[in-house]
């Protein structure tokens, strides 16, 4: 009987002393009124799971023992707009306070970085550039299948520059490249709006992209992978891109693109698609071609139409093909922080990374106070960051706060991990970073009401009253 006892009372207090040890949980709470912005709610005590909760409590389970993909990080893009305002219409000691607060992790004038791990870049010219260009412009009616007139504009100097810089903050930063239009001599119309590539041309627009990459990689901007056309089923009428069917899409990576990276030996990625979420059935189409399958490394999405479980269902099919949300903006058409943020964190931060997204991006890093400067296309995408072109201020827009409840916390390497999701309307994902183990739960509350959740990992819980129309990152130490 003393045995019993002694063994009874030694595991009570195993389980009051670890108990004790198991550090508080904190909130990060972002709301649609904007009375918080990312605004730490520390001593958030885990109890035992057993004790009741209280009346219309939300339960929500982590589990780390279920694992999934592993991240690579959270940004926006770097287009020329965004380079040419960090470069030209900013101090240096603003560009530097600015480029050490998005892609670091420290404290910049009083203001935690928030850890941008992930950016796109644009080769040649899209809507958000100063004018249209390609790498390789003639003059009507002249060809250049040696590429012998390839160049780097000056702003892929400015954007290079700020790429360079942000690595120095962070060196893990992972860097992907997009086209928006094969020069105008290799399409038909010869013109950068609109069109598609000309037969023939697949071999040349191939090696096109590849002395892109060779020419970032030798300005100290490794490219680490590669869609062959951003939004191929869209033809745009006053900024340049072009339509790719799946079947050239196929030709151009199974015969020409593919096979040019592996003589190479090149570790460049090649991601299919790089488009919405309403057509799965494309990057199905290509992953079908046997010979463009061997050489694609992932399918990229976009937000503008559809919804993220089209990443699942090309995931299902083809488990083995990583998948990347390349692209999402917001706008003057959406300006309600308490109906936009919930909806871009919802749908992107964590539809996206549930639907197997091993990096999210958003469109364009920074924009100036008239949604610019941009030549064509949209003309009124707001930027992560808005930048005055006079004084070189800084507004963080609500994308900034979308992004950072994931890319503050969840650093590269993390796995998502498993989490009750879309109980009460609360929508939510989970993540162990690699480095300490800790965990990091992202939730959602869109709707009017406020929810009381509890989270449980383990055998320990805590509660918190998530407002309405809000965000909320949750940060603890392991429990398992």
């Amino acid at each position: 009987m003393r045995r019993l006892i002694a063994a009874a009372l030694a595991a009570i207090l195993a389980w009051a002393s670890a108990a004790a040890q198991a550090a508080d949980a904190t909130a990060w709470v972002t709301t649609g009124d904007r009375s918080r912005l990312l605004a730490p709610e520390d001593g958030l005590p885990f109890k035992a799971a057993t004790t009741p909760a209280a009346p219309g409590t939300t339960a929500i389970e982590v589990d780390p023992a279920r694992r999934y993909q592993a991240m690579v990080g959270f940004g926006a893009a770097v287009t020329d707009a965004s380079a040419w305002l960090i470069e030209h219409r900013m101090t240096a000691a603003q560009r530097d306070a600015l480029l050490r607060e998005l892609f670091g992790r420290t404290e910049v004038d009083g203001r935690a970085g928030v850890g941008f791990g992930f950016t796109r870049l644009t080769i040649g010219a899209s809507d958000f550039s100063l004018h249209p260009y390609s790498l390789d412009d003639l003059p009507p009616g002249a060809v250049d299948p040696s590429l012998a007139g390839f160049a780097i504009p000056p702003q892929a100097a400015d954007v290079f520059a700020v790429v360079r810089a942000a690595r120095a903050v962070n060196p893990q930063l992972a860097v992907m490249a997009s086209p928006w239009s094969a020069p105008a001599w290799m399409k038909t119309g010869g013109a950068l709006a609109g069109g598609t590539l000309e037969p023939g041309m697949e071999d040349v627009f191939s090696r096109y992209l590849l002395r892109y990459v060779d020419a970032a990689a030798a300005a100290g901007v490794p490219v680490f992978a590669l869609t062959i056309q951003n939004e191929p089923h869209f033809e745009p009428k006053d900024y340049p891109g072009m339509k790719l069917s799946a079947a050239q899409r196929s030709e151009i990576i199974g015969r020409h693109l593919g096979p040019l990276i592996a003589r190479r030996g090149l570790a460049t990625q090649i991601l299919e698609w790089d488009h919405n979420w309403d057509r799965p059935q494309e990057p199905l189409a290509v992953l079908a071609d046997a010979r463009a399958r061997r050489h694609i490394a992932g399918v990229a999405w976009h937000c503008y139409d559809g919804n993220a479980q089209a990443q699942n269902l090309v995931h299902d099919a083809h488990p083995e093909v990583d998948a990347w949300f390349t692209e999402c903006s917001g706008g003057a058409w959406k300006p309600d922080w308490a109906e936009t943020l919930p909806w871009m964190v919802e749908q992107v931060i964590i539809g996206a990374t549930r639907g197997w997204a091993r990096g999210v991006l958003l469109w364009n890093l920074a924009l100036d106070e008239a949604d610019g400067p941009h030549s064509g296309g949209c003309n009124d995408c707001r930027g992560v960051v808005t930048i005055d072109s006079a004084t070189g201020a800084v507004t963080r827009n609500l994308e900034y706060y979308a992004l950072a409840h994931a890319s503050r916390f969840v650093r590269a390497g993390a796995r998502r991990i498993a989490s009750t999701s879309g109980v009460d309307g609360v929508a939510t994902v989970a993540f162990r970073n690699a480095d300490d183990g800790g965990i990091v739960l992202i939730a959602c509350n869109a709707g009017a009401a406020e929810r009381r959740l509890r989270i449980a990992d383990g055998g320990l819980a805590f509660e918190h009253r998530l407002p309405p129309h809000s965000v909320a990152t949750y940060t603890w130490a392991a429990r398992r």
